[in-house]
């Protein structure tokens, strides 16, 4: 400073300041051009989730909604009929709708298609023919015998034998039922007798007894059959 004061080294002071000037502008022309090229050639490395997020294919599009149910809707039909018989209303109707019925049929004139008409009879002279005709019944062949439950027999019983107790059977308290099997013939008898169960000491007198049985004729059709059932004869010894 002091030496730009003197008037001797004026020029000698401006020669050295304009030369430093170009060389301060060029250095800091280039470091701006330094400064400036760095982040152009030099870049940062994107980070590694960032970029593999950025490559996920995003999610597809949710579903459209299902479509609405469709609802039918059933009218009930109130009817006044219940098991084919009309119940009472319980309430009066608006509205009383009137039930129009067909034409009753014309009146059958007398005679018949093809035939005769004949005065004061429907179907004329046909129709008065097959009227008068009788119908054969055909007739039914009845059998000869049937079985018939002992119940039934039992009620048509007109004679009844008590057998007399075997006196042997008696010592021995022996008692019991037997059971027989019966033809009645068509007069009533007893016509057949077999043994189907019962004591051996007890048989002979259940048998005798039961020969003299007699009851009515079982009518069938008009007409009297054989009947094949059981008789059952009880011995007690309190009887």
């Amino acid at each position: 400073m002091f030496e730009d004061s003197l008037i001797e080294s004026g020029g000698k002071l401006k020669t050295r300041r304009g030369y430093t000037s170009a060389v301060a502008f060029i250095f800091e022309g280039v470091l701006i051009g330094i400064m400036v090229l760095i982040p152009l050639l030099v870049t940062d490395a994107l980070p590694k989730a960032q970029l593999m997020m950025s490559l996920v294919a995003p999610p597809p599009p949710p579903p459209p909604p299902p479509p609405p149910a469709v609802v039918h809707i059933v009218k009930q039909v109130q009817t006044n009929i219940i098991n084919d018989q009309l119940r009472t209303p319980t309430k009066i109707p608006k509205k009383i709708e009137m039930i129009k019925e067909d034409a009753a049929p014309p009146p059958m004139t007398a005679g018949v298609v093809g035939g005769i008409s004949g005065p004061g009879q429907v179907g004329g002279v046909i129709g008065g023919i097959i009227s008068s005709t009788p119908v054969a019944v055909p007739h039914v062949a009845t059998p000869t015998r049937i079985r018939v439950s002992q119940g039934v027999t039992q009620g048509l019983k007109i004679r009844d034998v008590k057998p007399s107790y075997p006196p042997l059977a008696r010592q021995a308290r022996i008692q019991g039922a037997v059971l027989l099997r019966a033809v009645i013939s068509k007069d009533g008898s007893i016509q057949g007798l077999t043994v189907i169960s019962g004591h051996p000491m007890l048989i002979p007198a259940a048998l005798d007894a039961v020969k003299q049985w007699k009851y009515k004729p079982y009518i069938l059709n008009g007409e009297p059959v054989e009947v094949d059932t059981q008789i059952t004869v009880n011995f007690t010894l309190g009887g």
